[in-house]
């Protein structure tokens, strides 16, 4: 059954940025036409500094809980009132330094969805996990936490993105076939848990995606773009992976 994914392409900038680059993107976005959806995730204070941009715009982290007295955090409608569409929720490095279990990411999610943020839930595996050659069932328990706690509806609203953890920051990137074996397993366990679930949602590749590896890796069938770090701030090489995603 054939599916009609728009491909996708998001920055994640990181702790990075300034307002140069905030009016750099703007301005350089506006000449491109790029097919594929595009979305930027800045740093939060930056999100209601961008104006007339044609992307869409993303948080790189969000509450689980709702307005209130928790020092620090930001809500779903914060984030919604200066600009977001989407969040990255369960990115590794957080999962890592902010200790973030799966279930905490699922409730990330689910808020977000019941906002009206789309979620990007990353899952992934540390380079240990690759070595055992035990990826499937740590993705499995990933991606588990998230089917328990969020209805069929609300997954269908998730894109899912694929960080191998030993591959982001290192330079190591897995290759198009490692890829598209997790891309499958992931799609796969989707729709065993919802007929036809996985069919309808983006899986992206979050991995030392740059413009030379972009193509290879956006061809393989089930990887549907990618989460894309360093790149992300350089607004050429940025484009040329989007024109990889087209």
């Amino acid at each position: 059954m054939e599916h009609n994914r728009v491909p996708m392409v998001a920055g994640n900038w990181k702790m990075n940025g300034d307002q140069d680059l905030v009016n750099q993107f703007s301005k350089e976005l506006k000449t491109q036409a790029l097919s594929c959806a595009v979305v930027i995730c800045p740093p939060s204070v930056y999100l209601p500094l961008f104006s007339d941009h044609d992307f869409s715009l993303g948080a790189q982290n969000v509450s689980h809980l709702q307005n209130g007295a928790h020092t620090g955090e930001l809500s779903v409608s914060m984030l919604k009132e200066v600009g977001a569409d989407y969040v990255i929720v369960g990115h590794s490095e957080r999962r890592e330094s902010q200790q973030e279990s799966s279930k905490l990411v699922a409730q990330k999610a689910k808020n977000a969805v019941e906002g009206g943020l789309t979620p990007i839930v990353c899952v992934g595996e540390p380079l240990n996990i690759r070595e055992q050659e035990t990826v499937e069932p740590y993705i499995a328990e990933q991606l588990k936490a998230l089917t328990e706690l969020l209805s069929v509806d609300a997954m269908k609203q998730c894109v899912i993105a694929y960080e191998p953890i030993w591959a982001i920051g290192t330079g190591k990137t897995a290759t198009p076939q490692q890829a598209q074996e997790v891309h499958a397993f992931i799609r796969r366990t989707l729709n065993a848990h919802a007929e036809e679930l996985g069919e309808g949602i983006r899986l992206l590749y979050g991995g030392s995606v740059k413009a030379d590896n972009a193509k290879q890796l956006f061809s393989q069938p089930d990887v549907d773009g990618g989460l894309i770090g360093g790149a992300s701030l350089k607004v050429e090489d940025f484009i040329a992976i989007c024109r990889a995603a087209n």
